[in-house]
């Protein structure tokens, strides 16, 4: 079998190294349990097969191996771990922990140093999600820069936050009336242009522009409603051979904006074909799985989106930190385990490397700790951390750790039917009498003209 190939080359290393497999296993790719899901014929993706490699490589000071003839790991896409298998602990933790607003008050910060030009401010959100930060961000930037129009693009993949984000929309377009909304499921190499890179996947682009009538939020939410077909048919996402992850159909670029502001945003409405990026503000909040490496996170997300600035323009780059009560619970059932070992410095620097001369004109702000580092919490009354803690908060608190951590689903039904993880998350909750994460932040930005 192919995955034999792989095996073979990691028991030899381990033999050589006098190293145990499950040591092997963490140090390359933060899974303690990868020689065992070989032996039981469980298939891995190309950039974990990268990672094994690379990391033999670097402890032997040989060149890389040539690349392993490893099947990809085919996935469901009902399945796939960030849209689909997730949903329902996605919505669970939005609703119980407070990171969106504590991401978007971070953010919020940056306006400050935004200093947009004629005709517009140019805001992308790169994975817009169920479009809580994004709104909570465009309250903020009219209270800043109310009589400003706003170009505001957005790129997500899951039909369902999309229709989230849109029911957020009509709000935006009724305070703040000169802005042209845009969003997408292109990848980020293609978002901020609306532009796919292949030719014979830019033949089949679905371009839907919605003018809409009227001068109330009510008005605009009927109009946004009777999308739903629309999306349904054409929002969809297969799941990639090579990679096992989510990519679109076909792609679509989604414009709104107001009729009775059509005169004032002309130059500002994006045409097909003629699109450009050039963006003040960049958010990139957790725009990349915890265990990506840091290669990919340089070369398919941060590195393009960097790319789309304009002269003054920021990136704003936030993931998980680590180093909080949140994995206290996560290593409690799993000694050992840590999937945020790539921190903001190597990730930037890995960027820097990726965009070679082309960044000359960037700056790369990694900030100390206490500018970078910020906390959120699982919101619960007082009552509900201390004394006996009731079977949904020690839930919802086991569900946040998971979700942060990103554990799989075939690693929570191990534990599914024990008092392992409910009484890991009670512990943790007396402890800290409560129970808070830790992001990280960073800032790539353009040097002005």
């Amino acid at each position: 079998m192919k995955n034999d190939q792989l095996l073979a080359q990691i028991t030899e290393f381990c033999r050589q190294s006098d190293m145990a497999e499950s040591t092997f296993g963490r140090r390359a790719v933060n899974d303690g349990k990868l020689v065992q899901r070989l032996r039981e014929g469980k298939r891995i993706t190309i950039d974990t097969l990268d990672r094994i490699q690379a990391y033999i490589a670097a402890s032997t000071g040989t060149l890389p191996p040539p690349r392993l003839d490893v099947v990809p790991e085919k996935r469901d896409p009902k399945s796939n771990f960030r849209f689909f298998e997730n949903r329902q602990k996605y919505l669970l933790f939005v609703h119980t922990c407070s990171e969106k607003r504590v991401v978007a008050e971070r953010v919020g910060l940056e306006l400050a140093s935004i200093h947009p030009r004629p005709p517009a401010l140019r805001l992308f959100d790169a994975g817009v999600g169920d479009g809580t930060v994004l709104s909570k961000v465009l309250r903020t930037m009219h209270g800043r820069f109310p009589h400003i129009p706003f170009y505001v693009a957005g790129k997500e993949l899951s039909l369902e936050d999309v229709r989230l984000t849109l029911e957020k929309v009509p709000d935006r377009l009724f305070e703040h009336p000169a802005s042209v909304f845009v969003f997408t499921n292109m990848n980020y190499a293609e978002a901020p242009w609306l532009t796919p890179a292949s030719p014979s996947v830019a033949a089949s682009m679905i371009w839907h522009e919605v003018v809409l009538q009227g001068d109330s939020s009510g008005d605009f939410e009927a109009q946004i409603t009777a999308l739903k077909p629309f999306l349904e048919q054409n929002w969809r996402a297969n799941v990639s051979q090579r990679t096992g992850m989510p990519v679109y159909e076909r792609p679509i670029a989604l414009v709104l904006y107001r009729e009775d502001h059509r005169f004032l945003l002309d130059g500002i409405i994006p045409r097909a074909g003629r699109v450009e990026a050039n963006f003040d503000l960049i958010i990139a909040s957790q725009p990349y799985r915890a265990r990506s490496s840091v290669n990919f996170r340089a070369k398919r997300i941060i590195a393009p989106l960097a790319r789309a600035l304009k002269p003054g323009g920021r990136l704003i780059g936030i993931h998980s930190h680590g180093q909080d009560p949140g994995l206290d619970i996560i290593q409690a059932v799993w000694p050992g385990e840590n999937p945020f070992s790539v921190s903001r410095h190597e990730l930037l620097r890995a960027v820097k490397y990726e965009l070679g001369s082309s960044g000359r004109d960037l700056n790369f702000n990694a900030y100390a700790d206490n500018r970078s580092i910020f906390r959120y919490e699982m919101e619960a009354l007082p009552n509900e951390v201390t004394g006996a803690i009731g079977t949904s908060t020690a839930f919802a608190a086991w569900n946040a750790a998971v979700y942060v951590a990103q554990i799989e689903e075939d690693r929570l039904t191990e534990v599914a039917h024990s008092s392992r993880a409910l009484d890991a998350a009670r512990e943790v909750l007396r402890k800290h009498n409560g129970l808070w994460f830790y992001d990280e932040s960073y800032v790539i930005s353009r040097r002005r003209d």
